[in-house]
């Protein structure tokens, strides 16, 4: 049997990774998280690391939806994850030779709140 081979990606683009922070904080204070025990209601159980990095932020004087923000991107979206940077680079090098791959990077735009 004979068909074709092609590979679908789609991942971050460059303008919503970099947007990642200031979209986390957006969403903390529209849904009003003050404090790490609001997080639950939203489904997410901070490690004790995370809750001391987030408090010590606070301590210092960032907002929480700021002290939240950054860690919480870090952890998820942070350098080690797949996003547009990361897709290209391995584009680059080869990889997914022979196939023809059709690569999508998601913008910023694509994120809206409710």
């Amino acid at each position: 049997m004979e068909g074709i081979l092609l590979g679908i990606i789609v991942t971050r683009g460059t303008s919503l990774q970099n947007s990642l922070i200031d979209l986390v904080v957006k969403y903390a204070r529209k849904r009003r998280l003050t404090k790490i025990s609001d997080l639950s209601g939203i489904g997410l159980s901070p490690t004790p690391r995370q809750q001391k990095e987030i408090q010590r932020r606070v301590d210092r004087g960032q907002s929480f939806a700021e002290a939240w923000a950054d860690p919480f991107v870090s952890d998820k979206f942070g350098a080690a994850t797949t996003h547009w940077r990361k897709l290209e680079d391995r584009v680059n090098r080869g990889v997914g030779n022979p196939c023809p791959l059709l690569l999508i990077g998601l913008p910023a735009g694509v994120v809206s709140f409710k």
